[in-house]
């Protein structure tokens, strides 16, 4: 089964949290898909990415450029996995296809947004009643993960 995390943003914004999650995934070798809820979202994050930090570079692309298949984080508002990740990255509230085929799957949401927080909850419980192996993880004040189930 996959394994499944639920990172609860309470102290950070998913543009601070979202772009070292992904260099850890990348120097795992994984190649990564990060689902938003929008176009808009997707739009944002794809110009964060570039510039987030002086002195990194993450490579990325979006489901609107061409040759998605070879990019090692893609940007998509949709359900498939065109890259071949490993991993899946839900944001913003996404709808998640078949997590099936991914080792690991992150739903990242605002704990300042009852939509998200909702969403968070039923795609907890959804993903329990799968079989899948669930945690869950919020942020303490110094912006670390520290596991609540």
């Amino acid at each position: 089964m996959t394994e499944i995390l639920f990172y609860h943003l309470t102290e950070s914004t998913l543009e601070d949290a979202l772009p070292g999650l992904l260099e850890r995934s990348l120097q795992r070798g994984w190649r990564v898909v990060v689902q938003t809820g929008s176009e808009d979202r997707r739009d944002a994050l794809d110009q964060h990415l570039w510039i987030f930090r002086d002195d990194s570079f993450l490579a990325h692309g979006t489901d609107r450029e061409a040759f998605p298949a070879e990019q090692p984080v893609l940007l998509t508002t949709g359900t498939d996995n065109a890259n071949g990740a490993r991993i899946r990255f839900l944001v913003d509230g996404a709808e998640p296809p078949d997590l099936a085929v991914y080792e690991r799957a992150v739903f990242l949401f605002d704990g300042h947004d009852a939509a998200q927080l909702e969403a968070a909850r039923r795609h907890w419980k959804v993903m329990k009643a799968q079989g899948h192996e669930v945690t869950y993880w919020q942020q303490t004040s110094d912006r670390r993960w520290e596991r609540k189930a």
